[in-house]
């Protein structure tokens, strides 16, 4: 969807079927007719949300979709400052209306106008944070409530002083290193990682020299997943043991040198007054378990 032209056109995931909103020229003009669409009462809402939940009536949906449009519209305008398309910020928004359409439930004593916010809004988030620049911002929970509030927070474009970082960490409940880090990284300008085709033959950018040894995508993606099965993975395989399973497992295959190193099957039989059989049993089983564990988890 560009600025020249907008067709809104909304899927209902339940059913699969398109709920179609005539185009229109341009943002303006999409703009001047959902602010013209008539607003439904509480009763209204609640008898088209029923029958969307029991029936799963697409003409109610759309009608629920088609009078919150200018929600979407009021809330995209608060995210302009990013320097996205006003456009596209309303597709996202409408994204997230028709989430939030689909999730309803009128029986809960809530308008939809305030259930609706919530997905509006985390569907612009996602969306500003995936194009906002090439190289992520933010991407955890603490940066992400940075890189929505810390603008709102700076008094003027001039770098943060130790204090007004304080007060900023204090307010946003976050560590002021992160205040520190987020505004470095917001203050920082995009670099084309090729050369502009007019800047001379011999021009190069970080293309050239930001290759690095085993940097192969497909090698750093299956290093990563390796390093989350050796750590996060068998921690969560482990929880899957009881208790003396997990003894046995830690102690045939997990100890470190400086903890005695591993324990043969004669002395666990020795400590928990069963054969070496039943170790190697108990051990093979436990093994298997966990298997089944890492499987789900990878």
């Amino acid at each position: 969807m560009t600025h020249s032209s907008m067709t809104l056109a909304t899927a209902s995931r339940a059913g699969g079927a398109m709920l179609a909103v005539p185009a229109v020229g341009n943002i303006d003009a999409y703009i001047s007719a959902v602010n013209r669409l008539p607003m439904l009462s509480a009763e209204e809402e609640s008898g088209l949300a029923r029958r969307l939940r029991d029936s799963a009536d697409l003409d109610a949906a759309r009608q629920l979709v088609m009078s919150h449009l200018r929600l979407v519209v009021s809330i995209a305008r608060q995210y302009m400052g990013y320097g996205l398309p006003h456009a596209d910020l309303i597709q996202e928004g409408n994204i997230g209306l028709m989430k939030a359409v689909k999730r309803f439930d009128p029986d809960r004593g809530v308008r939809l106008v305030s259930f609706a916010m919530h997905w509006i809004k985390a569907e612009i988030h996602e969306y500003i944070l995936k194009n906002w620049r090439l190289v992520k911002v933010a991407t955890t929970k603490a940066q992400r409530k940075l890189f929505f509030n810390l603008r709102s927070h700076k008094p003027d474009a001039h770098t943060l002083s130790p204090e007004a970082v304080d007060a900023i960490a204090k307010d946003l409940n976050v560590r002021a290193q992160d205040v520190v880090e987020m505004e470095m990284r917001m203050g920082g300008g995009d670099v084309a990682l090729d050369p502009a085709p007019d800047d001379g033959e011999e021009a190069y950018g970080p293309i050239a020299y930001l290759k690095a040894p085993n940097a192969e995508p497909t090698q750093l993606l299956e290093a990563r997943q390796y390093d989350r099965l050796q750590s996060e993975g068998i921690r969560q395989a482990l929880e899957t043991l009881d208790a003396r399973s997990r003894r046995i497992i830690e102690a045939r295959w997990l100890r470190d040198e400086d903890e005695g190193g591993t324990m043969t099957l004669h002395e666990l039989a020795e400590e928990f007054g069963v054969s070496a059989e039943r170790i190697r049993q108990i051990e093979a089983k436990a093994m298997k378990t966990m298997k089944g564990a890492l499987a789900a988890y990878a």
